[in-house]
């Protein structure tokens, strides 16, 4: 059985700055300190984490919503890809992001404690300054 979570914070940037950061290897490596490999373009093949994470970007609304398929060295060969899906909206103090992490594969580590101490932290943290 494949499980998923489902996280929301208000980060202290606009949709803009949010989402250009997270599709840029200088703007994504910046907001989490992990070396990525990025790019805005639908189709592109992304790294994070110095390799930890890696997946293809499938579907990007801009400013609004990215889609791409996620799976960490963690996965096994047979595992399918996880999917992620990051939402922006505009709200009072900045955006609201919602992380929808799905189709996890089963016995696979925490990843809603990793969200928060290696993307929503340092996101909250690197945009509030």
């Amino acid at each position: 059985m494949k499980t998923q979570l489902e996280l929301k914070r208000t980060i202290p940037a606009s949709s803009e700055e949010i989402y250009d950061a997270w599709l840029s290897s200088e703007g994504h490596t910046a907001m989490t300190g992990g070396k990525a490999m990025c790019s805005p373009e639908e189709g592109a093949v992304f790294s994070a984490w110095d390799g930890y994470i890696s997946g293809r970007t499938v579907k990007l609304v801009p400013h609004e919503e990215i889609v791409q398929t996620w799976r960490t060295s963690d996965f096994k060969e047979e595992d399918g890809d996880s999917k992620l899906i990051v939402r922006l909206a505009p709200v009072d103090g900045g955006s609201e992001l919602t992380l929808i992490h799905k189709e996890i594969p089963e016995g696979q580590p925490d990843y809603e404690q990793g969200w928060i101490d290696h993307y929503l932290n340092p996101m909250l943290e690197h945009f509030g300054k």
